[in-house]
């Protein structure tokens, strides 16, 4: 990501190694800046417990902190003052909102700054309940429900969000990609997670699309790799259907609900979904018609991968 003074990147962080850039960032601006108490602000007793996000600097310096208590609550979130109104952080926002809803949450909350309303009501939280005072600050508690799809923007989140969908699936896998999905579908979480499927002794099933089925063969895709040792759990087809090969959908969804689309084609962009039964329907129809028109890829066992 770019803030506009300089390229910087938002990660979730381990709290024992990160507590020092942490408290650097948090020191500063709730301590030094706006006066409240560094023995209230520091939290020993539930910082340990939380998943927290940092915005680092490409040279490491932090410039912004956020966390996510055990009970959703959405909170320190702090940015440097140079480094304000870079979109710093609306990064570590949505890098929160992301954690939240892989951990299946139906709903988060926070306490926002008076003056930060409307900066959390841009990101989809409403007002909660009268304003009140925290720390000597004027503060509005408000809401936000992770209910319906939720965007994917980033590699990290894509394969967190794919390996959770192969882990929910109970039989079924359906995989819709131009050629495998270079640092997808390869990812180690992901690869882990489909052995595991495959080899669950359920009779599990993956029916893969492929629009380039020459390409995963030349990059040598570790997945083919795989599937040439279970060659009955996975089925490969080619799309060769004109109008199978204009739509540049790609997608992953499971018969446990699970989805992940990206409807044109990019290697990230994209929503998803882990309780969307419906959507999983539409997806596996849409999968079954094209793979019924498709090329059997026969040429993956004969050569050997």
């Amino acid at each position: 990501m770019n803030a506009g003074v300089a390229p910087f990147r938002v990660e979730v962080v381990a709290h024992a190694a990160a507590l020092p850039d942490l408290r650097r960032v948090r020191d500063e601006v709730f301590v030094a800046e706006q006066g409240v108490p560094a023995e209230l602000e520091r939290d020993a007793a539930r910082d340990p417990s939380c998943v927290h996000v940092l915005a680092r600097l490409e040279d490491g310096t932090p410039i912004g902190t956020g966390r996510l208590t055990p009970d959703r609550h959405i909170g320190r979130m702090a940015v440097r003052k140079p480094w304000r109104g870079h979109g710093v952080g609306d990064a570590l926002l949505r890098a929160l909102l992301d954690a939240a809803w892989l951990q299946g949450t139906q709903a988060v909350h926070l306490n926002a700054q008076v003056d930060a309303i409307g900066f959390y009501a841009r990101h989809g939280f409403v007002p909660v309940g009268e304003r009140f005072m925290e720390a000597g600050i004027a503060h509005q508690a408000m809401a936000r429900t992770l209910d319906g799809p939720h965007p994917v923007h980033a590699r990290t989140l894509a394969i967190e969000a794919t390996q959770r969908i192969i882990v929910g699936a109970r039989r079924w896998l359906w995989i819709r990609s131009h050629a495998l999905d270079p640092g997808l579908l390869d990812a180690p979480p992901v690869l882990d997670a489909l052995r595991a499927f495959a080899t669950a002794g359920r009779g599990n099933q993956v029916r893969i699309l492929l629009r380039d089925a020459a390409a995963p063969q030349r990059g040598h895709a570790p997945l083919l790799t795989l599937a040439q040792r279970l060659p009955s759990i996975f089925g490969f087809r080619e799309l060769v259907d004109p109008v199978d090969r204009e739509d540049p959908a790609a997608f992953i969804a499971s018969d446990g609900g699970g989805y992940y689309v990206r409807r044109l084609g990019d290697p990230v962009e994209g929503e998803a979904g882990f309780d969307a039964a419906p959507r999983c329907r539409q997806l596996r129809a849409a999968h079954d018609e094209a793979w019924e028109r498709a090329r059997p890829v026969t040429e993956y066992r004969a050569l050997g991968l």
